[in-house]
């Protein structure tokens, strides 16, 4: 969760950054060509800074998609052992049924034969 949300800050840091350089250059007291120049160097900055911000979602969303897959096989883990643990107290249940009918069975034979 973390992973996402320090993701998330960096890219609206540099969003903000973005827009508050762009701002500030338009409002900022320079000459037209002087903030030209500056607007065309920021503007050919843009697929650097595209590119930066896209690397850095891209490390976010596997740091996010390995901890999902670990989580998942911690689940499917605990799943595994939850089941098997419900198969052997239902296969010892059984058991003790089995016992306890032919326990049963075992005391109402001589009651069967005496009635005989």
């Amino acid at each position: 969760m973390s992973n996402n949300r320090s993701g998330v800050f960096f890219g609206g840091l540099m969003l903000g950054a973005t827009i508050g350089a762009l701002t500030g250059l338009l409002v900022a007291p320079r000459t037209g060509r002087e903030t030209r120049k500056i607007l065309k160097k920021s503007a050919n900055a843009i697929p650097d800074l595209a590119e930066d911000l896209s690397t850095s979602v891209q490390i976010q969303a596997d740091r996010l998609s390995a901890s999902a897959l670990r989580n998942w096989d911690e689940t499917l883990d605990r799943l595994r052992e939850a089941i098997a643990a419900g198969v052997d107290a239902s296969q010892r249940e059984t058991q003790v049924l089995k016992r306890q009918t032919s326990v049963e069975d075992s005391d109402s034979l001589p009651q069967q034969l005496e009635r005989s």
